[in-house]
C-alpha cells in the first residue's frame, strides 16, 4: 500500500513518503494505550444499562463487543479497503465523477485556535478518503472491479451498522426517559454515511495528524478501525491516550447531536487521530444522524435539524476555518 501513484499529488513530494522502514523491535516510544475503556456488549444491552449510562455520560464512546457482524464480513472489508487505496490517485478520483461519491484527502482544521484542549501544533492532515452516502450504495456502481467489489462488500456491512446504531439509539432514548415522537425513536437509515479513511504513515509522527482534533457532528458513529495500527486518541484527564484497536470489536462515539438531545447528560468525545511512523492505517467510520426534518428539541440549545446543524459546521469551516458546534445553538441563559 505504499505504491507512490497512490498517493495524492501533494504529498508524493514530501519526505516522510519514502518507502517506511521496519518497526523497531522494541517499538520506539511507548504508547500510552486506554486500558480502562467501557466495553458494552450488545446483545445484553439491557441489563449493561448502567454501564451503558457510564460510558455516555462520562466518557462519549465504548467499545462494543458481540456485535453480530460475521468475523469473516470485516476481514474481506479491511482487505478490499486496502486495495481501493493502493489504486492510483487518478483511478480513485475518477471513480466519484458524476455520483454523489466523493473523494476527498487532507482537510481544514475542526477546533479553534483558543480551545482549552492540549496545543496542538500540527498544520497537515496526512489522510484521503472516500465519503458514501448510505443511501447511495445501490446507485454507485463504478468501472474499477476493486472499487465494485468493495462496494459490494460495503452494502452487506451497511445492514449491520443501521442495525447496531437502531439498537444502540433505542437504549439510549429509554435510558434517558425521553418523551419523543415515533419518528425519533428510529434512525432513518437514509441518513447513515459512511468515511473511509487511508492514514499516511510519517517518518515524523510529531509533523502532522492524521486527523485534527473534533467532535462528531452525528448522532452516533460506529468506527471499525484496522487491528494492526493503532491511532485513535481520546482526550481523558487533559491527556491523549490511544484506543487500542482489537480485533472484531468496534468504537462507538457518542456525537453533538445526542449530546443534544440529551441535554448534556451525554458527552460528544474529543478526539483525534495520530499517523503511524512506520504503517499506514485504513479505518470504516459510520455516522449516522437523525431524520430529515426531525427537529432536536433540547432545554440547553435552540431548535435545530441536522441538516440545519451540519450546514452551519459547514459554513464555520469555510469562513473562519474550524468548527464551532454545539455553541452556536446554545440558549441564553435568561430564555
Amino acid at each position: 500500500m505504499n505504491n507512490l501513484e497512490s498517493f495524492p499529488p501533494h504529498f508524493r513530494n514530501l519526505s516522510h513518503h519514502q518507502p517506511p522502514s521496519p518497526a523497531p523491535e522494541d517499538g520506539g516510544n511507548p504508547t500510552k494505550y486506554l486500558e480502562s475503556l467501557p466495553i458494552i456488549d450488545l446483545e445484553n444491552l439491557s441489563n449493561d444499562k448502567n454501564k451503558v449510562e457510564e460510558a455516555c455520560k462520562n466518557w462519549g464512546l465504548f467499545r462494543l463487543v458481540n456485535h453480530g457482524i460475521p468475523s469473516s464480513l470485516l476481514s474481506q472489508l479491511h482487505e478490499q479497503t486496502k486495495q481501493v487505496f493502493f489504486l492510483s490517485y487518478e483511478s480513485k478520483h475518477a471513480s466519484c465523477d458524476g455520483s454523489n461519491v466523493n473523494y476527498f484527502c487532507g482537510s481544514t482544521a475542526l477546533t479553534p485556535s483558543g480551545t482549552t484542549i492540549p496545543t496542538e501544533r500540527h498544520n497537515t492532515n496526512f489522510f484521503e478518503g472516500f465519503g458514501i452516502p448510505s443511501d447511495q450504495l445501490s446507485k454507485f456502481h463504478p468501472q474499477l472491479p476493486d472499487l465494485e467489489s468493495f462496494r459490494v462488500l460495503l452494502v452487506e456491512y451497511e445492514k449491520h451498522m443501521s442495525r447496531i446504531a437502531t439498537t444502540l439509539f433505542e437504549r439510549f432514548v429509554k435510558n434517558l426517559e425521553l418523551e419523543m415522537e415515533e419518528s425519533k425513536y428510529n434512525l432513518e437509515d437514509k441518513t447513515g454515511l459512511f468515511r473511509v479513511y487511508r492514514y499516511l504513515h510519517c517518518s515524523d509522527p510529531d509533523g502532522g495528524l492524521g486527523l485534527a482534533v473534533h467532535t462528531d457532528s452525528s448522532v452516533l458513529t460506529i468506527l471499525n478501525q484496522e487491528d494492526e495500527v493503532s491511532g485513535l486518541e481520546v482526550l481523558r484527564d487533559h491527556q491523549w491516550l490511544t484506543v487500542k484497536p482489537i480485533s472484531n470489536t468496534l468504537i462507538v462515539n457518542i456525537g453533538d447531536l445526542m449530546q443534544a438531545i440529551s441535554d448534556d447528560k451525554y458527552k460528544s468525545a474529543l478526539h483525534r487521530v495520530k499517523v503511524d511512523k512506520h504503517k499506514d492505517r485504513v479505518s470504516i467510520a459510520y455516522f449516522m444522524y437523525s431524520g430529515e426534518g426531525v427537529k432536536v428539541e433540547s432545554s440547553k440549545y435552540r431548535s435545530f435539524t441536522a441538516n440545519q446543524y451540519l450546514a452551519q459546521v459547514q459554513q464555520d469551516i469555510e469562513t473562519i476555518g474550524h468548527k464551532i458546534g454545539l455553541s452556536r445553538f446554545k440558549r441564553n441563559e435568561d430564555n
